[in-house]
Order: structure tokens, then C-alpha cells, then sequence
């Protein structure tokens, strides 16, 4: 198995911790209990005839449930001790490759590929940045905490830059709640199922992508107090009063209560030629 070392996970440190408590606060691991693992599987709905890469496969429990309906596993686990109970626990899937090393270091695969996995929740941010910039993902179907699941997703009725930035590529749905105490150790939250997929047809035209970017950007600066006020600092106030009663969207509304459809609406109502 690639990376895999020898080194003894009973081994302690000068602090009288052993490796593997060492290891588990380091890459912040909180490993799903198999009713966890199947409760997280029902919510997900995987193509048979796709690539999956499974991020954080720690000892298997989901990687073992899943093999069979896939074509093929990616199993990434970069602790040397779990990433051989992780070969040990999947050898008898002959579709499941087990990679001991940092996923995110890793180039996104040629073919089209779906992502899935309990992500640490220290590297979630880090995570959903490499599927967003991977152009053959089809979709990452992941475990993070529930508070970030719930504002990428708007289910606190607010929208964050990130995901109005990249609404017109991907989309994003929250898919369920996964209990804290299926998780081992306990976690302090609870998870959430987040769901990111890219859109085989664009909302917007990849040649108008940066002035799309531009306008999210000027539009979440702040200034004003409204979006109205503020893509009025660069557009005609007129056109951007037109540009927000098309979209259905009142003058007076904070940037952040815009929803990601009507930040498309009103791009392209500016955007006209």
C-alpha cells in the first residue's frame, strides 16, 4: 500500500500521549460508527459507473459500505495506523484502491469523478476548495460540522460569498444531519450532509465569469448598507433599481438575504448589452 510505514501505534510522545491520541487531535479525527456510516450512505445517491474518491476513509466503515455500488473507490487516509485497518478491512473489494496520503496534495483524476467522506472538520474549507476548482467532479457529497453545512446552503435564510460566487457553476443542497454522538470520539456538533455539484450547463457564460465575480464582490463590499447602494457605486442607480425589481428583490435588502438565483438574474439584467 503506498505510504505506508511501519511505525508502531502504541508508541507514545515525551507528553505520555500515545501516537495515535496524538494523531487524532492533530488531523481532527471523529471516525462514524457503522449506524453513522449507513444513515450518512441512504442520503446520498451515487452513480454506479462513477469514480468515487472517498476522503478521510479512516478505518473503512464507509469505504466497506460503499464499494459495492461503485465502479471503483479512491479510499485517502493519511494516518498510517488507520490506513492499514483500512486495507485490512477492504482487500476483498477488488474495486477499492486504498491511498495512504494527503488528498489534498493529489491532482483531481482525468476521468469525471464524485466525492465523498467525513471530512475532518478542520479542513473542510480546504476540502470544498479543491472539488471547486476540479473541473471533472461531477459532484462532493460530504460530512461537515452542521453550522457550516447549513450557511454554504442558506438554511439560516442568509447566503455566504462563497456560495454566490460559484452559483452559477455549482450548486449546493444540504442533504441531512447526521447526530454528533454517531460519531466516535464525540464530536462537540453535530454533522451535516453537504452536497456541492457542478452544473453540466453554466448559469452564466464562462467568458462573462470575471465580471460576474466582479460584481459579487463589489455587491458584498458593504457599502451602503444595501445591495442596492452598494452595485450602484459602479452601475447606473437606475439600471440596478430596473435590475432588482426584475429579480424581485427590494432596494432596501442586505447583500446577504439575496439568494443566489437572483444574484444571476440581476447580473444579467447589468450585463445587457
Amino acid at each position: 500500500m503506498p505510504g505506508v510505514g511501519r511505525k508502531r501505534s502504541h508508541d507514545t510522545s515525551p507528553t505520555g500521549r500515545s501516537q495515535r491520541d496524538i494523531n487524532r487531535r492533530a488531523l481532527s479525527q471523529n471516525f462514524l460508527r457503522a449506524a453513522g456510516a449507513r444513515l450518512y450512505l441512504s442520503k446520498l445517491d451515487i452513480d454506479p459507473e462513477t469514480l468515487v474518491l472517498e476522503v478521510g476513509a479512516g478505518d473503512g466503515v464507509i469505504t466497506d459500505l460503499v464499494a459495492p455500488s461503485c465502479r471503483e473507490v479512491w479510499a485517502y487516509e493519511i494516518d498510517v495506523y488507520h490506513a492499514r485497518k483500512l486495507e485490512d478491512r477492504v482487500r476483498h473489494h477488488r474495486n477499492v484502491r486504498v491511498i495512504a496520503d494527503n488528498f489534498l496534495a493529489e491532482r483531481p483524476p482525468a476521468q469525471e469523478f464524485a466525492v465523498i467522506g467525513n471530512v475532518p472538520f478542520s479542513i473542510t474549507s480546504n476540502v470544498v476548495d479543491w472539488c471547486l476548482a476540479s473541473r471533472t467532479l461531477t459532484s462532493a457529497s460530504i460530512i461537515t460540522q452542521w453550522e457550516y453545512a447549513r450557511k454554504r446552503t442558506g438554511d439560516f435564510g442568509r447566503w455566504s460569498l462563497r456560495t454566490v460566487e460559484t452559483w452559477a457553476w455549482f450548486s449546493w443542497e444540504l442533504l441531512g444531519r447526521i447526530p454528533r454522538d454517531e460519531f466516535r470520539p464525540l464530536p462537540r456538533v453535530d454533522g451535516g450532509v453537504l452536497r456541492i455539484a457542478q452544473r453540466r450547463r453554466p448559469l452564466i457564460a464562462s467568458h462573462r465569469r470575471t465580471a460576474y465575480l466582479d460584481m459579487v464582490a463589489l455587491g458584498f463590499a458593504g457599502v451602503g448598507g444595501s445591495l442596492y447602494k452598494s452595485l450602484s457605486q459602479r452601475h447606473p442607480s437606475n439600471r440596478v433599481a430596473t435590475a432588482l425589481f426584475e429579480a424581485g428583490v427590494d432596494r432596501a435588502t442586505v447583500v446577504a438575504y439575496v439568494t443566489p438565483d437572483e444574484w444571476i438574474m440581476i447580473f444579467r439584467s447589468l450585463d445587457r448589452r
